[in-house]
């Protein structure tokens, strides 16, 4: 069944490059009517700059609302990139989740809609999946490559990294590692999703897209040691994919693996969390990572939580506060 065609209206034009080379800034126009504005929209800022003919890099952040690095550094990027230095054409979307990037929070107050598991999306759903229909249908088929920002948001924190997913099509996966490590991010990880259902990642793989992602931090917040991560890093990936004349600048990676869901450890209790280790310690499985104290009544014992298997710790639930079902602990295994 043919869709209806998206009610996203771009203010820009996506597609001019050789015959016009430069940068524009505009928005993605999607409407929404709502008691404050009867004929209101949201207004999702775009910029295309275009350098000739070449390969296309989509680059968006603020997937989750609550998540920085990428949105410092791909408004910083479209401010100062010199179209005069591209070979191909840059699309960037800073806050691709607009409404939750405003809002700081991981999803959409206007629908509770978490845009990273609302994909492929519809055009005639709920605002988050109408910008989800309008990425699947009109940018993911402009790009040659996609990289997609991410950090820990409120609830988790990362140690820095560039990701590239283990696929089906080894030639696919080949190709966004080796964009993971021209990004050269401290760490880089192959990683298994335990949960794609809905991602902006498997939707852009399934059209055969060399995508990579990131985990910079996280908090809620954002350091100056991962700005200058996100910074670098996509400026080495438009060079790697050769989109940026130049070569990517070197830089160190070590690689990890998150092969299982051994990998992480859940808590199955309410309280409040004692982190045993910091990011970065190396563990070994059954190692205790973490404390869960209870909080009703003094006497009681904490629960200690556990290392499913050997490495490192490569993320921990960030508040103070811990509830059953929250990801308290993620090691990560050197390769």
């Amino acid at each position: 069944m043919m869709l209806p065609p998206s009610p996203v209206t771009p203010t820009i034009d996506l597609d001019t490059r050789g015959d016009a080379p430069g940068a524009r800034h505009g928005f993605l126009r999607l409407p929404w009517s709502r008691d404050d504005s009867a004929w209101g929209s949201v207004m999702i800022p775009i910029a295309v700059l275009s350098g000739g003919d070449g390969p296309t890099a989509l680059l968006t952040g603020a997937n989750h609302g609550d998540e920085y690095e990428g949105p410092i550094a791909l408004f910083d990027l479209a401010r100062s990139l010199d179209p005069a230095t591209l070979a191909g054409r840059v699309i960037i979307v800073p806050t691709l989740n607009a409404p939750a990037f405003r809002a700081g929070t991981r999803t959409s107050p206007i629908d509770r809609g978490n845009l990273n598991r609302s994909f492929p999306g519809s055009p005639t759903g709920s605002v988050t999946e109408k910008i989800a229909d309008y990425v699947t249908r009109e940018l993911l088929p402009r790009a040659d490559i996609v990289l997609d920002f991410h950090s820990g948001g409120r609830t988790l924190d990362f140690i820095p990294f560039a990701a590239a997913h283990v696929l089906p099509d080894k030639a696919q996966e080949a190709r966004a590692k080796a964009a993971v490590a021209a990004f050269a991010a401290p760490y880089s990880v192959q990683m298994l999703e335990i949960d794609n259902v809905g991602m902006y990642d498997t939707t852009a793989e399934a059209a055969g897209k060399t995508f990579v992602t990131t985990e910079l931090g996280g908090g809620g917040t954002a350091r100056a040691e991962t700005v200058a991560i996100a910074r670098r890093g996509v400026r080495n990936l438009l060079a790697h994919a050769g989109v940026l004349r130049g070569a990517p600048e070197p830089g160190e990676t070590r690689w990890l693996d998150m092969p299982s869901g051994e990998c992480f450890t859940f808590a199955e209790d309410d309280g409040l969390m004692e982190p045993v280790v910091d990011l970065g310690t190396v563990v070994a499985a059954g190692d205790v990572v973490a404390r869960i104290h209870p909080v009703t009544r003094t006497g009681l014992a904490p629960v200690e939580l556990r290392a499913g298997l050997s490495g490192l710790l490569a993320a921990r639930h960030f508040p103070g506060l811990v509830k059953a079902g929250d990801c308290a602990a993620v090691v990560a295994v050197p390769i």
